[in-house]
């Protein structure tokens, strides 16, 4: 399974993502990450995708398909987009429909990670 968070400027939902990393049994982290967002120190290893999230939605999308699309090797991907804006959230699930990739929303709680969809 591959996981794909969104790490937005919300520091404060960060802890979400590192809840997400320790508990879920991933074959592949992608972190996608704001340019403009402070560092994220990941508790496992994964790989680090780097966007201009200042771009309008349809450029962002763009972006995020060339620097996601060689990423994948299966057809799905769990998610997690409790960090971020609306506007990442929706370039992020529209780049990964477009690769195309099925997505399962993905979050962290008591009972340890859960699909939403």
């Amino acid at each position: 399974m591959e996981l794909v968070a969104f790490l937005g400027n919300d520091k404060e939902t960060w802890g979400q993502i590192s809840g997400l990393i320790n508990h879920g049994e991933w074959e592949k982290i992608i972190l996608v990450k704001s340019k403009s967002a402070e560092d994220y120190d990941s508790p496992k290893d994964s790989e680090l995708v780097v966007v201009d999230t200042s771009k309008p939605l349809v450029e962002l999308k763009e972006e995020l398909i060339t620097k996601l699309k060689p990423k994948f090797s299966g057809f799905d991907a769990h998610v997690s987009i409790a960090s971020g804006t609306g506007k990442e959230h929706m370039a992020l699930i529209s780049a990964l429909l477009s690769i195309p990739v099925g997505i399962r929303l993905d979050v962290f709680t008591k009972k340890g990670v859960e699909s939403i969809n």
